[in-house]
């Protein structure tokens, strides 16, 4: 009986802001795979250049907004859009643009997935025991070390990222925190990449978008992660301690 009273109560109308994220991201895979592409900022770099030297703001504005979109559907070019960051606006403020952009996005699909499914998936996955419900007992004893490592490891997607934590009743103002500093390192390499991205463009080459994976590059990360994580572990022994 409770559980026809709950489907009862649930509203439909939630699912529409995640429904129209859906449909437009699996639009947006196949009509902007050559849009939002590395061939495509190389074709029309002169033409983006003169755009950007007559209108700054604007520029600034709009590259912010695009990026906001392709965060918040999902679509593919994220990594473009951070090189483009970095080869019009320079290491400084292309990197803050991007990270502004990608946390805005970020809030938007988060809050789409929470509003649509988020807790009632979350009621469903604490009723049985299982992976998720040690993820979120996890995220519940020390949330921001986790949301931050969720950022902070490369191999983590974006997208997962960004719903993981709508499914597992995280607050909105932790995800917003973790998300924007938490991106921060990883958007300062791709931009610092596409600032470079005119010699690249004179020798007909393509950006090394492994750098991240170098050890110069992935040593301060894995430092940042492990920082991340200090306080579970300090965390978890205390608690040991306490109960000897």
């Amino acid at each position: 009986m409770a559980d026809v009273m709950e489907k009862k109560s649930f509203d439909v109308k939630r699912l529409v802001p995640l429904v129209v994220i859906v449909l437009v991201a699996a639009i947006g895979f196949f009509a902007l795979r050559d849009v939002l592409s590395f061939d495509a900022l190389r074709d029309n770099r002169e033409a983006l250049i003169a755009w950007r030297d007559s209108n700054y703001a604007l520029a600034a504005i709009v590259f912010v907004l695009i990026y906001i979109a392709v965060v918040a559907f999902s679509l593919p070019g994220a990594a473009v859009m951070t090189l483009a960051g970095g080869f019009l606006f320079g290491i400084f403020p292309g990197a803050l643009f991007c990270v502004i952009g990608a946390t805005l996005g970020a809030i938007a699909i988060f809050s789409a997935a929470k509003l649509g499914l988020g807790d009632m998936l979350h009621a469903k996955l604490a009723e049985k025991p299982g992976l998720m419900q040690k993820m979120e007992a996890g995220l519940r004893e020390n949330e921001i070390s986790f949301l931050f490592l969720m950022r902070l490891v490369p191999a983590i997607p974006f997208f997962l990222a960004n719903l993981a934590p709508a499914f597992l009743g995280v607050s909105l103002r932790n995800f917003a925190f973790t998300t924007f500093f938490g991106i921060m390192p990883g958007s300062i390499v791709y931009t610092s990449v596409g600032s470079g991205l005119g010699e690249v463009f004179a020798r007909g080459e393509s950006p090394n978008l492994g750098i991240i994976f170098e050890p110069h590059i992935l040593g301060p990360i894995l430092g940042l992660c492990a920082l991340a994580v200090l306080p579970i572990i300090i965390k978890k022994f205390t608690n040991k301690k306490d109960a000897i």
